[in-house]
């Protein structure tokens, strides 16, 4: 059963919501919406993030379980796979994951991504180069991408 954690970050309001051993949902939201518990795993979560925010962090060390279908899971594993300040399109993940056609599919599955951020669904673009699409928002995926690039840049 899972418990939902709240937390004011740069964005907003962070969702996060967590089971006795994974973190299972992680994304910015308008509102507080369930009854805030917050926990070691949700406190985890959430330094790491604030930690990838202040350049500290380019990768995580949480433990997170999500779920969806077999084509989605495809995708988010993909996801997964595209190194810190690095982008791909939605047509390379089609084809990373032998399924050329599918790059809309792919997009569709990038929305539904329960893990904003650790999942890095915020690396992928349109084929044009245009940023396109994000749940929380083309201001903030584009923010993320700059963080990034501005890391990479100042090693």
């Amino acid at each position: 059963m899972n418990k939902y954690a709240f937390y004011n970050f740069k964005y907003g309001i962070l969702k996060i919501a967590y089971n006795d051993i994974n973190i299972t949902y992680l994304k910015k939201v308008d509102n507080i919406d369930q009854i805030n518990e917050f926990s070691s795993i949700s406190d985890k979560a959430f330094t790491q993030i604030q930690e990838y925010l202040d350049k500290k962090r380019t990768n995580f060390d949480l433990p997170f379980e999500i779920s969806g279908t077999k084509f989605q899971n495809k995708v988010w594993n993909e996801l997964c796979n595209i190194p810190y300040g690095e982008t791909r399109t939605y047509k390379d993940i089609a084809i990373a994951i032998k399924n050329p056609k599918a790059y809309r599919a792919v997009g569709m599955a990038n929305n539904k991504n329960p893990l904003t951020i650790i999942v890095p669904c915020h690396r992928v673009i349109g084929t044009s180069g245009k940023l396109v699409g994000y749940a929380g928002g083309l201001e903030m995926k584009n923010s993320l991408l700059q963080l990034e690039n501005e890391y990479i840049n100042a090693k």
